[in-house]
């Protein structure tokens, strides 16, 4: 199993950066998918899911009307359209699936 993450970087308050994550080894569309993430001195953070066939998405209170997490099965990829993005928003982002598998992580830094 194998996930690519990507879209990490920096980027100013009120900007807008698009994580990726592409799997393999499994059976992408039979899984649920995740987006957490760890800002530094904090707890980890469930920010995002999406159900199996992407029609049912849940968010963390603090990203709602801001993040967006959509899927492409045909791709085995979940994406995170951070939009307004916030320095509290700064950590590393990982992706999960359903089936216990982690990403590596990603960087996003919000900062000016």
């Amino acid at each position: 199993v194998q996930f690519v993450e990507s879209g990490g970087g920096l980027v100013q308050p009120g900007g807008s950066l698009r994580l990726s994550c592409q799997a393999s080894g499994f059976t992408f569309s039979s899984y649920g998918m995740s987006w957490y993430r760890r800002g530094p001195g904090k707890e980890r953070e469930l920010v995002a899911s999406i159900s199996s066939a992407g029609g049912s998405t849940n968010y963390a209170d603090s990203v709602k009307g801001r993040f967006t997490i959509s899927r492409d099965n045909a791709k085995n990829t979940v994406y995170l359209q951070m939009n307004s993005l916030k320095p509290e928003d700064t950590a590393v982002y990982y992706c999960r699936s359903m089936a216990g598998y982690w990403g590596q992580g990603t960087q996003v830094t919000v900062s000016s």
